[in-house]
């Protein structure tokens, strides 16, 4: 098996289901430019996202639902940074690339509660857009450092 010919789960095609939640199909898009210039500093991005859900969670109407999303939405959130910065000060690199996929595994969780609590709090789509895109290109980021090991 070639290395383009291995696969794993979240490298898979997933038909779209991710992207058709998050589009409106209200009008085609080609490509959506970002609002603010790109910090390429990983540690500094990745703080200022955790810091961004963090005030995003802020705006969540509480109730016995979204309590829990809300923790579970939060935790993987900051995570991402802070297993950013530990793989950052790794030692060896066996140390850097279980850090890096950690990053990668938060990511993706945060991706999935961001829909949780769009599906809790409809109103809160547009918000937990940006977010969510964000998050995306992070888990994109992280899973081609892991590939390039």
């Amino acid at each position: 098996m070639t290395k383009d010919e291995i696969m794993t789960k979240s490298e898979a095609p997933r038909d779209g289901f991710d992207e058709a939640f998050w589009n409106d199909h209200s009008e085609p898009m080609v490509r959506e430019e970002p609002e603010a210039k790109r910090i390429y500093d990983l540690e500094e991005r990745t703080a200022r996202f955790g810091e961004e859900v963090i005030d995003f969670a802020k705006t969540i109407p509480q109730n016995v639902v979204t309590n829990r999303i809300i923790s579970q939405l939060i935790a993987p959130a900051t995570s991402v940074g802070a297993n950013y910065v530990e793989a950052d000060d790794a030692v060896s690199k066996k140390e850097f690339l279980k850090s890096i996929g950690t990053c990668r595994k938060e990511a993706r969780e945060t991706k999935h509660f961001l829909r949780m609590v769009v599906r809790a709090v409809p109103e809160l789509k547009p918000q937990a857009r940006v977010l969510w895109l964000e998050v995306k290109e992070l888990h994109l980021i992280f899973s081609k450092i892991w590939r390039n090991k």
